[in-house]
């Protein structure tokens, strides 16, 4: 009886179990750090939807991608020179640094002048390795766009700067997929890509400015001081050069559609299905200046309530001066001309039936004009 009840217990269990990932913010030290931070620039930026494979899963993408990895032109995300510092006066770091990424530990600081730092992105997926206890940790990451890191001479992530921790190419995650960490807005690990090496060495890496939008390459192995302004390219992981996210936008703005929420601990993310997209899908739009519009109920007799939320850029038509302050609520019946609010005159707008003239929804009046 003992041996069947096993035997049930075991055939009859899901299958796949739960893959554990760990989401760490940009800005964030992360878990285990190998070293004080060793990053000069490493904050989030918006994270372009990638591009995604037919058959489900993480998108992979060469190292030598252009937009793949991104930073400021002539300044370097992170200082080698004070990675290097920090491994050598900490030998027993330095040699599970070495070994995690089958080195030796005499090797590390020519190692690390021969990487070149960049920044993410797109959110990545890594293995990311800690120190504790006096030896390496392992677990699976997925890096915000805006991550400082040193990439090697075939594009793939081998430092996480704010920390110092080596990395290596992501293991599988099977199952459901629970992330732990701290997720931030607009997080989806399906939309996490993954780094495949290119097929030769990269001698220069094209890369995107996000605060500016502007192009540049970098010579593998410098820090800054070579790069050179580029033309756009034709490609990016997400399709066209046009499917980046505007220069200068916040991270929090991007990832449209996204139902997952940040958390300040433990959350589950969707199982790593992936999913099919064609190129250039989610295209960031920033968001329309005027504040939020809330209500817009049409009453009985065709006139409009609306209720304007924050500061608003109303329609005009005419010529509009002034200020509004506060709530403005607002009826018409039939034709208005001149209907005057606080500090705010408004000329020539028709409603009849409870639509406005110009053609708009009911209710609602016409896009503002620009």
């Amino acid at each position: 009886m003992v041996v069947a009840v096993i035997l049930i217990v075991v055939l009859t269990r899901p299958g796949g179990g739960t893959s554990e990932v760990f989401a760490e913010p940009a800005a964030s030290t992360g878990q285990d750090p190998v070293t004080k931070s060793s990053a000069n620039e490493s904050s989030p930026t918006p994270s372009a939807t990638p591009r995604k494979p037919s058959g489900g899963g993480n998108s992979e993408f060469s190292g030598a991608a252009p937009g793949l990895y991104g930073g400021t032109e002539k300044s370097a995300s992170c200082d080698v020179e004070k990675q290097i510092t920090y491994l050598t006066e900490a030998p027993a770091k330095n040699r599970a640094f070495a070994g995690v990424l089958g080195k030796q530990p005499g090797d590390v600081p020519s190692y690390l002048r021969s990487l070149t730092p960049v920044q993410l992105t797109y959110d990545t997926r890594v293995t990311n390795h800690g120190f504790k206890d006096g030896k390496a940790t392992s677990f699976q990451s997925v890096l915000q766009a805006g991550t400082a890191v040193m990439v090697d001479s075939y594009g793939v992530p081998r430092v996480r700067c704010k920390c110092g921790n080596p990395l290596t190419p992501p293991t599988a995650l099977k199952g459901e997929v629970k992330t732990v960490g701290t997720k931030w807005p607009g997080y989806q690990s399906s939309n996490a890509v993954v780094v495949k090496p290119s097929k030769s060495k990269i001698k220069e890496f094209t890369l995107r400015d996000p605060k500016t939008g502007k192009w540049f390459k970098r010579p593998e192995g410098t820090t800054g001081g070579e790069d050179r302004p580029t033309a756009p390219p034709a490609e990016t992981p997400s399709g066209p050069t046009s499917s980046q996210p505007p220069p200068g936008q916040s991270p929090g703005e991007t990832s449209p559609g996204s139902t997952e929420q940040p958390t300040g601990g433990t959350g589950t993310a969707p199982t790593e299905t992936g999913g099919t997209g064609s190129p250039g899908d989610g295209t960031d739009t920033p968001p329309t200046d005027g504040g939020t519009t809330t209500g817009g109920d049409t009453s009985p007799d065709g006139g409009t309530t609306g209720e304007n939320t924050g500061t608003t850029t109303g329609e005009t038509n005419g010529t509009t001066t002034g200020e509004t302050t506060g709530t403005t609520t607002g009826e018409t019946h039939g034709t208005t001309t001149g209907e005057t609010t606080t500090g705010e005159t408004t000329t020539g707008e028709t409603t009849t039936g409870g639509q406005s003239a110009q053609g708009g929804a009911p209710g609602g009046g016409s896009p503002p004009s620009t």
